[in-house]
């Protein structure tokens, strides 16, 4: 693999590497010759152009005069000259709706504030057209190595913004204008603006407050991330036959889910849980190195992002061997009336806490049946107590978009105590662990890990389920998996 490290200097990724083959001249001279235009035909004006100007008409009058700055961010290293692949920061996407493959690092988006408004400047650095020694000898930006991007006009054409070389962008910021930027992003730019840190952090949140309320283009691709996501469950339940007859069968499963991602997404939109028998029991099983084995419950936590960057965010809970045992069900009955409550707790004029404290009232009623909540409901529920909380310790869902957590930087009387309305997406998933070390249960409940999570818009008169189509009960998930494991 030949690739460059991270560096926001471009001059970084023109150094020859040990590994290099030296150029000689006649083969540059060579290389002057020969080259047919290649310009892209079709392109034409992204969807998203009426909705992301809109955004910035709002940001313009909330920050009259101020240069606002976005920055794509930078390649980050994985491994020495090995880095991740690229994605740009949300907030970017968002006020430009650049999508993954035509997003280049180190693009910077500026609103830059006139007696209008603001002006809105794209820098970019585009292809690597034929004139220089660019395309083949830088590993960076270089065509040979990483592909063709679109030019400045292409770019203008497809997402109706003036864009410039980003080389020019020191020369921009040489007049120290006031300004606020998502700093921490590029290095090299946070350098070209004064740091405020007070006025930076309300800007941020700003910034991130305006996603909650969802416009009809996001609806649209999430609705689209749902969907291919629901298809990429499908996948994983027709692999387990293969799961269970391997060592580490759980990483068969998440590449089933991935193959799904990449062909019909951009990626992932965070790592997927694959958690077989207890490993269901550790909320952030990443690792997904376990076994897969024929009695055991696996829980799926996944979501496909699509190009536009919006993501799913379900689970699901199946049995490998397609059917519950009595146990299984019993907790799993629990979390689906938790969630059931949960959804149905979504409307205009609920607080979002609303829906938390509905699914929590069905998981310590259901711990109490189960004889192991050591007060009545009505006591674990007073805020002081909360024992029923063992068996449920994270919250019951969060707003959902082009980030998986999204609206993160809203504060809490923003958040988990504003009122719901229509158009905000939220994800609603309770779910009830018993750690195989738990003695309150009987060892047949020990281990069992259940949660089952959907993607909801809020509507006019209530809510919609984005991802109904997945089954939730017990009944329809074991007719689900007979039809696609016959």
């Amino acid at each position: 693999m030949n690739t460059v490290s991270n560096s926001n200097n471009n001059e970084k990724a023109l150094e020859v590497r040990t590994h290099d083959i030296p150029i000689a001249d006649a083969m540059s001279e060579f290389m002057k010759q020969g080259w047919a235009p290649s310009p892209l035909s079709g392109v034409n004006a992204h969807p998203s152009i009426p909705y992301t100007k809109l955004r910035r008409e709002k940001l313009s009058k909330k920050y009259p005069g101020i240069r606002l700055v976005f920055p794509a961010g930078s390649l980050k290293i994985r491994s020495n000259d090995s880095d991740y692949p690229f994605r740009a920061h949300s907030a970017f996407s968002w006020f430009t709706g650049i999508i993954a493959p035509d997003a280049v690092p180190d693009s910077v988006f500026v609103m830059e504030p006139n007696t209008e408004g603001h002006e809105d400047l794209l820098f970019i650095h585009p292809r690597s057209v034929r004139d220089s020694d660019e395309f083949y000898k830088n590993t960076r930006y270089g065509e040979f190595w990483v592909g063709r991007r679109m030019s400045l006009d292409e770019t203008q054409i497809k997402y109706e913004v003036k864009v410039r070389q980003i080389e020019s962008i020191e020369q921009l910021f040489a007049d120290k204008k006031e300004a606020l930027i998502i700093r921490g992003e590029d290095k090299k730019l946070d350098k070209l603006v004064t740091e405020s840190e007070d006025k930076e952090k309300e800007f941020l949140n700003f910034t991130s407050l305006m996603r909650l309320v969802k416009d009809e283009y996001e609806i649209g691709e999430m609705q689209k991330a749902v969907d291919a996501s629901v298809r990429g469950f499908a996948d994983m339940v027709r692999v387990f036959p293969a799961a269970t007859s391997v060592p580490r069968g759980e990483r068969v499963i998440e590449s089933a889910f991935y193959g799904r991602a990449r062909l019909e997404g951009n990626d992932l939109g965070y790592s997927s849980i694959v958690a077989a028998g207890s490993h269901a029991c550790v909320l952030h099983w990443i690792k997904n190195d376990g076994d897969v084995l024929p009695g055991d419950l696996v829980l799926i936590d996944a979501g496909v992002e699509v190009e536009s960057h919006y993501t799913a965010d379900i689970t699901r809970t199946f049995p490998v061997s397609g059917k519950f045992s009595e146990a299984q069900r019993k907790i799993y009955m629990i979390v689906y009336n938790a969630q059931s409550a949960g959804i149905a707790a979504v409307k205009p004029g609920a607080k979002f806490k609303d829906y938390h404290d509905a699914c929590m009232v069905e998981i310590a009623k259901g711990a109490a049946e189960l004889g192991v909540l050591p007060v009545s409901v009505e006591e674990s529920l007073k805020a002081e107590n909360g024992q029923h909380r063992r068996w449920q310790f994270h919250g019951s869902g969060h707003h959902l978009g082009i980030d998986v957590h999204d609206c993160a930087h809203a504060r809490k009387e923003q958040y988990s105590d504003a009122i719901l309305e229509p158009g905000m997406i939220l994800t609603v998933e309770p779910g009830f662990y018993i750690q195989p070390d738990d003695t309150l249960f009987p060892e047949e409940y020990r281990g069992i890990g259940v949660r089952i999570e959907d993607d909801i818009l809020v509507t006019e008169s209530g809510c919609k389920i984005l991802s109904n189509a997945l089954p939730r009960h017990p009944d329809e998930v074991e007719a689900y998996m007979a039809k696609l494991l016959k």
